[in-house]
């Protein structure tokens, strides 16, 4: 199954369903879109995504600095809801924030799971609320996206899908299935003047995602005792986690 979606003003979108979760069920197409930044959607993007495929929420996984200072986007201007949810409270795109305190190890070389856990460690309510956005109906067709659509959306994806049952391979697939579209990810960003000046300091492969990053964020949270746990552990438990894997599989 061919999960992207060539737009015109983004380039890294694709539709979760199709991926193989437990008991047989499979991620239901046409409910979770994952996406780069909205900000370029043309007119013909947004009729394609609303009025083909019926989306309905925008999760928003930038800073407020970022919504700031590249606003909400084309689909909140077509109607659509808007929930912006901040994983790292404090950062600046605009900024060098290479001192800032991450309070995990990194494992191996390439390895991001440090900087993954720091997004639960300091944004634990975001995390869960976005769990909230993605069970509830009311939503309807969902896209969550970051800037790249690669850390703060890959994490919220893999937890939702990993509430769902979806096999932990497949969910390291779609995180590492980003590197393919790397190069454009870069030149969009740096063709904006919110992340230009971050762009000319990262060197590309420091974007790339590598499949280790997702496979050793899922293990640690396997050492916090598994995603449904901490999700249960900051008030999204068992009943809340049951629906949104209705939502998401059948």
């Amino acid at each position: 199954m061919d999960r992207w979606l060539e737009l015109d003003g983004a380039v890294n979108v694709r539709d979760l369903g199709g991926l193989p979760a437990t008991d047989g069920r499979t991620t239901k197409p046409g409910v979770l879109l994952r996406s780069d930044n909205l900000q370029g959607l043309t007119d013909k993007d947004v009729r394609r995504l609303v009025d083909d495929w019926g989306l309905r929420t925008v999760l928003d996984l930038r800073t407020p600095a970022e919504v700031a200072s590249e606003g909400p986007g084309p689909l909140v201007g077509a109607g659509l809801r808007h929930v912006n949810l901040d994983l790292i409270p404090g950062w600046d795109p605009q900024a060098d924030n290479s001192s800032r305190i991450v309070p995990h190890e990194q494992r191996e070389k390439n390895d991001l799971s440090h900087f993954y856990l720091g997004y639960l460690d300091e944004a634990a309510p975001a995390a869960v609320e976005a769990m909230r956005v993605l069970a509830d109906p009311a939503s309807g067709p969902v896209v969550v996206h970051c800037a790249a659509g690669k850390d703060r959306t890959g994490v919220v994806v893999a937890m939702a899908l990993a509430v769902s049952g979806v096999d932990r391979e497949e969910i390291v697939a779609d995180y590492a299935l980003t590197a393919d579209r790397i190069e454009a990810i870069r030149d969009r960003l740096a063709s904006s003047p919110t992340y230009a000046e971050d762009m000319k300091r990262r060197p590309l492969d420091d974007m790339r995602p590598h499949a280790l990053s997702m496979r050793h964020f899922l293990d640690r949270m396997d050492e916090r005792g598994g995603v449904g746990q901490w999700l249960t552990d900051n008030g999204f438990g068992p009943e809340q986690q049951a629906v949104l894997r209705e939502r998401l599989t059948s």
